[in-house]
């Protein structure tokens, strides 16, 4: 499981829009509204790394009201819950 950490500026005029639409996109888990210099944080959890790619610049940027975002890849998750198990459920291994 890969999981990606989305920043994104939005329209202001369009945030809940903006939200709702990427919360709708495949590999997308969570949306949150956030305050700083950032607008909207989305949580992306895809089975390989190329699937990031598919997922922000080939269908979060492309969202209309997102002028920009950052991606951050995470490489070790530091949880009491077990994510990894709750994250692959449904996922079939690519071996």
């Amino acid at each position: 499981m890969v999981t990606a950490i989305v920043h994104i500026k939005a329209d202001v005029d369009k945030i809940p829009e903006v939200a709702q639409a990427i919360a709708e996109i495949e590999g997308v888990s969570e949306v949150y509204s956030i305050t700083g210099e950032f607008d909207l944080l989305a949580m992306v959890r895809v089975g390989r790394y190329d699937e990031v790619a598919e997922v922000v610049p080939g269908r979060v940027n492309k969202v209309p009201g997102v002028r920009h975002t950052e991606t951050h890849i995470a490489f070790r998750t530091y949880s009491r819950h077990d994510l990894e198990a709750a994250f692959s459920i449904g996922l079939a291994d690519s071996d």
